[in-house]
């Protein structure tokens, strides 16, 4: 698999700052904004380009990048992760589907997580792994190519419209579910009010915010109780659910018996299959 990183990082500019005009890149580009906002080269004009937006280039596009005075004190604020590459991996990726150079997406945690991989392995002093390089890379590209796919598919379609918004719900809460958060965090994410948000999700999926956030600390504390040494208070603390006391409330009311008494009966069934056993406790 032929797939270089040649440079990545996270560039932040908090005064003006420009790169002059570069005719042909030598590699592929690729840049997502996620704080404040620059100018662009896009199909030939400078654009604004604001977080969420996705740029693209292949080599040999022209390409230009400046951050203007944004504040009376001539101060700017411009948040970045940009990565250069190449190689024959990547030229088919870019020719197998459309690239638009600026594209509008979600800023998946998924995504970002991926580029500060990138980052921190690239950025290593020593032991650098090209392989898990290579890895990385390429699943950074696909993620970001579903994502482009997924954003053009939804103009003009309001009933993919109203899916994109309602699985962005759906990711932010299974991402934040061990965290106390509101449903007006859910609603601003995806820019909707919480009534239309709170009703959307409902229709979606049936069931409520807060119920699909219970559903996913119970299935994690079922994990951790099957696979852990953890105790009952701790699994409690550590899927968010605040007290124990409520933990044994809403996992009685889901599963019909206790956390002790479930825990029991797994343990007890592992041991009768010869599997190591864990002391459960209360």
């Amino acid at each position: 698999m032929e797939a270089e990183l040649l440079a990545c990082g996270y560039s932040f500019h908090s005064k003006p700052f420009a790169m002059g005009f570069i005719e042909k890149l030598p590699s592929f580009l690729f840049r997502l904004q996620t704080d404040g906002h620059c100018k662009a080269l896009v199909k030939g004009k400078m654009r604004t380009v604001e977080p969420g937006d996705l740029l693209l280039f292949q080599q040999g596009d022209p390409y230009e990048l400046r951050v203007d005075t944004a504040e009376p004190d001539g101060s700017s604020v411009s948040g970045d992760y940009f990565l250069f590459c190449q190689g024959q991996w990547i030229r088919d990726w870019w020719n197998r589907s459309e690239k638009p150079t600026c594209t509008r997406i979600d800023l998946d945690e998924r995504i970002l997580s991926l580029w500060r991989q990138l980052h921190l392995e690239k950025h290593k002093v020593a032991a650098v792994e090209p392989e898990l390089l290579t890895y990385l890379l390429c699943a950074l590209c696909i993620s970001l190519e579903r994502a482009v796919i997924g954003t053009a598919s939804l103009q003009g379609r309001s009933n993919l419209t109203v899916k994109f918004t309602s699985d962005r719900m759906k990711r932010y809460i299974e991402d934040h579910a061990k965290e106390d958060f509101k449903v007006q965090d859910v609603a601003d994410h995806v820019g909707l009010s919480v009534s239309r948000a709170v009703h959307l999700f409902k229709e979606s999926f049936d069931f409520t915010m807060v119920q699909y956030a219970l559903e996913i600390k119970l299935s994690n504390a079922v994990e951790r109780m099957n696979y852990t040494h953890m105790s009952l208070e701790q699994i409690a603390e550590s899927c968010g659910f605040g007290s124990y006391a409520y933990f044994h409330k809403v996992f009685k009311r889901k599963y019909g018996v206790s956390p002790t008494q479930f825990r029991m009966k797994a343990t007890f069934g592992r041991q009768r299959n010869g599997l190591q056993l864990h002391q459960p406790s209360e």
